[in-house]
């Protein structure tokens, strides 16, 4: 990670991903970041939606610049903070998704499997999705820069009202003329 900015995050994790939190939590401490543990604090089973919740709300509320999850596979975790209004959480794990969270989706949640990543490719994806992180909040600080049209994708995905369900529909769909409707009807 960059040795010019320091971060605020929040983590959080299952049993299944406590090793790599603890992991984690050291690394980035050791760097100079600020780090806000949202437990687990042990391998003990334990839920983690609650966990994921937190960070989320977290990230959503300002305290932190970005948070990550961590839990068996990661895909849990990732769709346990998606809940939260405002979070875009993303299940990175490896590089390549780390950098396309980052820069086509914005994401301000990572997401990751303490069974799927060691924990030398952990580090290498956050600080993949932290140094991305990094340069659009820079480019996003800029005043001749419009903002990024990954920011204005949650509105418009958040509206599920019938009327733009329907224009969207017609717009970017052509149904197949012996399409049979399906509803729940009597």
């Amino acid at each position: 990670m960059s040795e010019n900015h320091s971060y605020s995050l929040a983590i959080g994790s299952d049993h299944a991903g406590y090793d790599l939190k603890q992991h984690l939590i050291g690394h980035l401490g050791g760097l100079g970041h600020r780090v806000t543990d949202h437990g687990t604090h042990s391998t003990e089973s334990v839920d983690y939606p609650p966990i994921c919740a937190e960070v989320a709300r977290s990230v959503r509320d300002g305290k932190v610049d970005f948070g990550i999850v961590l839990g068996g596979s990661g895909q849990g975790e990732q769709i346990a903070a998606n809940k939260v209004r405002g979070v875009r959480a993303a299940l990175c794990n490896d590089l390549y998704l780390a950098e396309m969270a980052r820069s086509h989706n914005n994401a301000n949640v990572l997401s990751m499997g303490g069974r799927v990543v060691s924990f030398e490719l952990a580090v290498q994806i956050v600080a993949t999705f932290c140094c991305r992180w990094a340069v659009e909040s820079c480019r996003s600080s800029s005043p001749s820069r419009s903002s990024p049209r990954s920011s204005r994708r949650p509105s418009r995905a958040a509206d599920t009202s019938d009327a733009s369900h329907n224009s969207q529909k017609s717009k970017y769909r052509k149904e197949p003329a012996n399409a049979v409707a399906i509803t729940n009807q009597p």
